[in-house]
């Protein structure tokens, strides 16, 4: 276990981060394989399904990098390289769909190296972490346009 990073994940909203129309900002990372050819997800807690490590970026944050490498500890228990900055991936959701618990957000990605795997991490209770090629998460995001963006934008090799 990485002795410097928390073994607690962070919880609520009460530090969370809003952009100038209200959205919700939101920080993640790609992690991919070093050949490239991977990419690593966790299994959501909500819904179920596969998805890529991001969250709140909070007000104690410098950065939405910082933001997005401490989600990715939590949630897929990696040590994480950033090597490039996605950029920005606006909501897509229509207005119905939006809830209080799932507010419009603006997703901040970051394409990012796994320098560590470790085997017990804040969410290894809850979540399990998988390598993918480019097609399984492509059809895993299917219904996540957002996390689908995201993996179009990173290197991985199709």
């Amino acid at each position: 276990m990485a002795s410097s990073r928390s073994m607690e994940s962070r919880v609520g909203r009460t530090k969370q981060r809003y952009g100038p129309q209200g959205e919700r900002l939101v920080a993640g990372v790609v992690p991919i394989s070093s050949n490239r050819t991977q990419v690593l997800v966790i299994k959501s807690t909500r819904r179920g399904g596969w998805v890529l490590p991001k969250g709140g970026w909070e007000t104690d944050e410098g950065s939405a990098q910082d933001a997005a490498c401490r989600e990715a500890w939590e949630e897929a228990g990696i040590v994480c390289q950033v090597k490039f900055d996605l950029g920005s991936i606006q909501e897509t959701r229509r207005p119905e769909q939006l809830t209080a618990h799932a507010p419009k957000a603006l997703y901040q990605f970051f394409e990012v190296s796994v320098e560590k795997e470790e085997p017990v991490w804040p969410e290894s209770f809850k979540r399990d972490r998988q390598w993918m090629s480019y097609s399984q998460a492509a059809q895993a995001f299917r219904d996540r346009p957002e996390l689908l963006e995201a993996l179009h934008r990173s290197s991985i090799i199709r």
